[in-house]
Order: C-alpha cells, then sequence, then structure tokens
C-alpha cells in the first residue's frame, strides 16, 4: 500500500478539492499541450500532402498557414465568450446540449470523444516519431515506444490534476523556450540574408515535382494543416480546474496559448519556405520530421539540438494529457444526463473521474497498436470531431444570446455566428478532402457512438420506471422465506449458513448435489452433525434434499431445483443462501474454486422478484 501511494499519490479527501485548482502557469501544461504540440505536427502534415510538388509546394505552407490562423482568431474570440457563459464548464457537449437539444448534444459528445481519443494516439505517435528522427535505430520499436509512453502518461496523470501540472512544467517550457529560440533566430538570418538564409545543415532535397497544385490539393493541405486546431476547446471544458478569479484565469490561459500557437504556426512556416524545408516519407529510409530539419538547418546539429528534439519529443507525448484531462470530464457530463454508464460520474481516491482514465487509456492503445505507432495514418481520421465540435458549441452559444439577451448581445451573436460559419466551412472542406483517406471511419463511428449513447439513455430511464415507488410500504405478505442452503460437507462455513438459515425461517433445505455418489455418507453427515441436535433442542430440523448428478454437474442442478421451488411456491419468496470461503490475500484466490461466484452469477440471470441470493462470507 505505502508503495502504490508513493506511485499514484495518497487518497485525497473532497475538502481538498479547492487545493486542487490550478493558476494558468499550470493551466498551459494541462490544457494547452494539444494545442500548442500540434506545431509540431499540424505544418508536417500540410507539407507531406505538397511533396508531389516538389520545391514549388513549399512556397504554399505560408497562406495556408495564415488562413489557419485567421480560424484561429475567430474560434478564440468565440470560445472566451463560452467561458464567460459557462463559468462552470461550457464544452462543446453542455453548449449544444443546452441550446441545441439533445441530438446536437450527442452529436457533439460522440465527435468529442473520439477527438480525445485520437489526440493521445496522434500526441504520442508524433513524440515517438520526433525521437525516431534523432535516433533512427529506434524505427522497429515506434509500438512498443508509443504504449510505454502512454503507460508513463496514465501513472502522471493518476496523481491528480495540481501534480500533473507540475510534473509538466519543465517540459513544457523547456519546449516553448526552445522552439521561440529557434523561430527568433532564424527569423534574424533570414532577415539579415534577404530571406535566403544559409542552413547550417541543409535539409534533404525535395523530389522533383511529379503533378501540379489543384484547388483539390489545396484544400487537402489546408484540411491537414488545420490538425494544429485540435486541443483549442480544452479551456473551455476545464474551467472549474481553476483558482478564483476562475473565468479570468482560464481566459487568461487560452489567450496564452492561442497567441504561442499562432507564433509556432507562423514562425514555422515562413522559415520553412525561407530556408527549403519540406516533409519526408514518414514510413521510408531517413524520415527527418519538420521541426528536426528546420532546428538543423537554423541551430546545427549540437546540444541545443537534442535538447530542443528532446523537448519535442516530451510535449508531443505529453499532449496526450489534454485528453487525460478532458476526456473523464467529458464522459462525466454525459453520464449525468444518462448516455453513458453511471460509473464515468465516481471519483476515485486522487479526486479524479478514474474510469473515463481507464476508458481513454485502452482505445488509446488499442489505436496505437492497430496503426502502428505512424502519425500520418492517424491524421486523416483526426480534426474531424474538433471541427464538428467547434460548429455545435457556436452554433449553440448563438441560441444561447438569443435567449439571454442582455448587453452586447448582437455583437455576441455575430462573434459565435461568424464563428459557426468558419468552423462549419472548414468541417466540410476536412470531411470532403480525408473522407476516402479515412474520414469516413469518422463518419460511420459518431452515428454508432450516438446511438450506443441514445440505447443506455431508454435502459436508464425503463430502469427508472421499473423501480419508482410513489406508494407508502407494502406491508402484507411477510410471511418467512422458504430458504435454500446449498450443502457439500460439514464445515464451519456450512454450519454458518445453516444458522443463519434458521434464524431466518423455519422452513429450511439443505440442498446436496450427489456428483460422486456419495448420499449415505452425507446423509449419515446430516444426522450427526445435524438433525440429532436440532431435535433435542426442539426445533424444527431443516429438510435434506438430495439431487442426483450423474454427469458431475454441480450448479446446474442447484439453479434448476432453486426455479423449481420457486414455481411450486408462489406465494413465497425463496432465499439462496450461498456459504462462502474468503482469503486473506488476493493471490490465495485462484487456490480454491469459484463456484459459489458462479452460483450467485447463474441465480441473478435466470433469477426473478421472488428469489434473493444473500452471500454467507467466511473470513480465514
Amino acid at each position: 500500500m505505502l508503495l502504490f501511494d508513493f506511485i499514484v499519490g495518497k487518497p485525497l479527501a473532497t475538502t481538498e478539492e479547492r487545493a486542487e485548482h490550478i493558476g494558468p502557469i499550470a493551466g498551459i501544461p494541462i490544457f494547452g499541450l494539444d494545442a500548442l504540440s500540434s506545431a509540431a505536427y499540424g505544418p508536417e502534415a500540410a507539407l507531406t500532402l505538397l511533396i508531389p510538388l516538389g520545391m514549388v509546394g513549399i512556397a504554399h505552407i505560408v497562406p495556408v498557414s495564415l488562413a489557419i490562423i485567421g480560424l484561429l482568431a475567430i474560434v478564440f474570440f468565440s470560445y472566451c465568450q463560452t467561458i464567460d457563459a459557462y463559468p462552470n464548464g461550457g464544452g462543446s457537449y453542455t453548449v449544444a446540449s443546452e441550446n441545441l437539444g439533445e441530438v446536437a448534444g450527442l452529436l457533439a459528445a460522440a465527435a468529442l470523444m473520439i477527438d480525445y481519443i485520437l489526440n493521445a494516439a496522434v500526441g504520442i505517435s508524433a513524440g515517438v516519431g520526433a525521437l525516431v528522427s534523432a535516433f533512427p535505430k529506434l524505427q522497429p520499436h515506434t509500438v512498443a515506444l508509443c504504449l510505454t509512453i502512454l503507460g508513463v502518461l496514465t501513472l502522471i496523470n493518476m496523481r491528480g490534476v495540481k501534480d500533473t501540472g507540475k510534473a509538466f512544467l519543465l517540459p513544457t517550457y523547456l519546449f516553448l523556450g526552445s522552439l521561440l529560440l529557434v523561430i527568433a533566430v532564424g527569423a534574424l538570418r533570414s532577415f539579415a540574408k534577404g530571406g535566403h538564409p544559409v542552413p547550417v545543415i541543409a535539409p534533404p532535397r525535395m523530389p522533383a515535382a511529379t503533378s501540379l497544385l489543384t484547388l483539390w490539393i489545396l484544400a487537402k493541405v489546408f484540411a491537414s494543416g488545420c490538425t494544429a486546431m485540435t486541443g483549442v476547446e480544452a479551456v473551455s471544458n476545464g474551467v472549474m480546474a481553476f483558482r478564483a478569479p476562475t473565468q479570468t484565469n482560464a481566459k487568461r490561459t487560452l489567450t496564452i496559448i492561442i497567441v504561442l500557437l499562432m507564433l509556432f504556426l507562423a514562425g514555422i512556416a515562413l522559415l520553412c519556405r525561407a530556408y527549403g524545408i519540406g516533409a519526408t516519407d514518414p514510413i521510408g529510409t531517413g524520415y527527418q520530421s519538420v521541426l528536426s530539419q528546420l532546428i538543423s538547418a537554423v541551430m546545427g546539429r549540437g546540444w541545443f539540438y537534442y535538447v530542443a528534439i528532446g523537448s519535442i519529443l516530451s510535449v508531443l507525448a505529453l499532449s496526450a494529457n489534454t485528453s487525460f484531462a478532458d476526456f473523464p470530464r467529458l464522459t462525466r457530463a454525459i453520464a449525468q444526463r444518462n448516455y453513458l454508464p453511471h460509473v464515468f460520474q465516481i471519483r476515485g481516491r486522487r479526486l479524479l473521474y478514474s474510469h473515463g482514465i481507464y476508458a481513454l487509456v485502452g482505445f488509446t492503445a488499442a489505436l496505437l497498436t492497430f496503426f502502428r505507432g505512424i502519425t500520418d495514418r492517424l491524421i486523416p481520421l483526426f480534426a474531424i470531431g474538433a471541427f464538428l465540435a467547434f460548429t455545435l458549441s457556436q452554433a449553440g452559444m448563438v441560441v444561447h444570446w438569443k435567449r439571454h439577451g442582455g448587453r452586447g448581445t448582437r455583437h455576441r451573436i455575430l462573434i459565435n455566428g461568424v464563428g459557426a460559419l468558419a468552423t462549419g466551412a472548414t468541417l466540410l472542406v476536412v470531411l470532403v478532402a480525408k473522407f476516402a483517406e479515412g474520414a469516413w471511419i469518422i463518419a460511420l463511428l459518431i452515428p454508432m457512438l450516438m446511438v450506443m449513447m441514445g440505447a443506455v439513455k431508454r435502459h436508464y430511464e425503463r430502469v427508472a420506471r421499473d423501480i419508482a415507488a410513489d406508494h407508502p410500504i407494502h406491508l402484507e405478505s411477510l410471511a418467512q422465506p422458504l430458504v435454500i442452503v446449498p450443502l457439500d460437507r460439514w464445515t464451519r462455513i456450512t454450519e454458518k449458513g445453516l444458522r443463519f438459515a434458521m434464524k431466518l425461517s423455519d422452513q429450511v433445505q439443505a440442498v446436496h448435489v450427489d456428483a460422486e455418489e456419495c448420499c449415505d455418507e452425507v446423509k449419515e453427515m446430516w444426522e450427526r452433525n445435524v438433525a440429532e441436535p436440532i431435535r433435542r433442542s426442539g426445533r424444527t430440523v431443516p429438510d435434506l434434499v438430495l439431487l442426483e448428478s450423474p454427469y458431475r454437474f454441480i450448479l446446474g442442478p442447484l439453479v434448476e431445483y432453486t426455479l423449481k421451488v420457486e414455481s411450486q411456491n408462489p406465494d413465497r419468496q425463496i432465499a439462496v443462501l450461498v456459504p462462502e470461503l474468503v482469503v486473506k490475500h488476493w493471490w490465495q484466490a485462484p487456490l480454491h474454486n469459484q463456484r459459489a461466484q458462479l452460483l450467485k452469477l447463474l441465480l441473478l440471470v435466470r433469477g426473478n422478484q421472488r428469489i434473493i441470493v444473500i452471500n454467507i462470507p467466511w473470513y480465514l
């Protein structure tokens, strides 16, 4: 237990929740890594599609990046308003559900859940891609490295929000400082050389052009580059994680994240054009990420290169933390409306919604394994969920302002309306451009998830109707139950079960399934240890029932007999007492048969309202 407390931290009391709240400095590593780290793979995803254009294609990354930055500005202003309107956390699911209806809410929920899982997978795979760029010999171990990083992230996140923020401070700010320094030095050298700087280490030569620029290629490049905008919603989802003044700290954190992301996107695009840096084949020999080429061209391959690549690897891998921070909050919000199992509402020992983390880790591990940890294979699935959530959130905010009115309503409606139109148009471009590459999977998964969540909701509604009681307690039919006790051999466990049965009722049946032809021994044991002592005391002797089992089945005959007794006694409840040995240590459990557990399961599955299953534990 001490080792477990050391690894994941000591349990936190509910009253300690306020101490877990954070400010902007810790908020950037927790909620901003997804958005900030996307600067490492967003531009590269766009440049990869420009490879067929050769050197000519590199120049087009600048206007594409400027268009993405403009869209980013629109989304930023929109989400600032969302934070003001929903100080308790106004993610797309909440905003869409409350303003556009449950169907729109489910659409946002499904899109966001898929997006968060993909974000975790893409972040980790991109981080490993950066590592493989620096150490190509590691390429065969890509999947193992991805799963190892996922495991480390899980352990860190299980310690809680505050500890997670502390753990990520150093790599986050090292990444920010390294990339800003590279952009600043590269910009100065480019300016000094009239826009044609000499690289310290020349990037790989681009292949000869094999196609011409078309609107279709440009649309696909824009769609891939838009992956750099994922994660922008994270702050509005986690507003309640910030310390007071909550909204101010949340908006301040969002502002810093967006400004830094804009600088990164603009700086990377301009320097790639100036230094002639393009993407390389991620599954080919000699693969180098765009940032690896950029740092080499500006700073060389000295100690700074390895520090910067190390920080990029760390932040890309840690960018999955945005999913760890927001996915459990999202599943909790959905579960509160009965669209997901209620277990997602339970807070664990460190005030976390732990079951949301477990689900995220499982799905992310499956994705990384299936796609072999290759970022470019995951990118086509990415961004669709994010832009669908953006659009629904902004459209929901338009309805919100129309309903509530107030000062500056027209201005707010205009901002959110423009945001909805811009992200909606982008969603269509991304969906069409990436449909054949894998986006069809997301288009299929989202409605499937919605159907599943609808089924969960209907189940909970049916359960609520079935168990609802609008009357006082019924006092009729309070006769003692008919008690059935499975009997194997005479032990202290059997004795405890029979004693409790005789306290419950005067009508007790001890049922023995004769699988080993030992009826005579059982009758002798029963007469000596049970029947004779009870007769002497003047009490009613329980009935001994012997069931033959020529094929040595035990549980089946017991269950069938119980159902038979229940049908023969329509006015009685049947109580089945299941004596069970409880071992002291978990590793001792496999040393004993689990027949009691299976019997309880079968009785629960095949039973009905009049059959009651009671566990009688005997503790070693």
